[in-house]
């Protein structure tokens, strides 16, 4: 089954991290204070994952796709 990445907006600290290595995917609100995500297939899986793997609070998650 088809996931997709997920960002908790409860836990995330809007460093900018999942940004800088995933841009096609994630986008930083600074007026939001969070990041979301814009195009969950933007990115190849293992570029999404060393996002998922950098994130210092591990706000970001895979979820599966209905």
């Amino acid at each position: 089954m088809p996931r997709m990445p997920y960002v908790d907006i409860s836990e995330c600290t809007a460093c900018g991290t999942c940004e800088e290595l995933c841009p096609g995917v994630f986008r930083l609100s600074e007026e939001l204070g969070y990041a979301t995500v814009i195009a969950p297939h933007g990115a190849a899986e293992e570029e999404i994952q060393e996002a998922i793997d950098a994130c210092p609070v591990g706000a970001i998650r895979w979820e599966e796709e209905a």
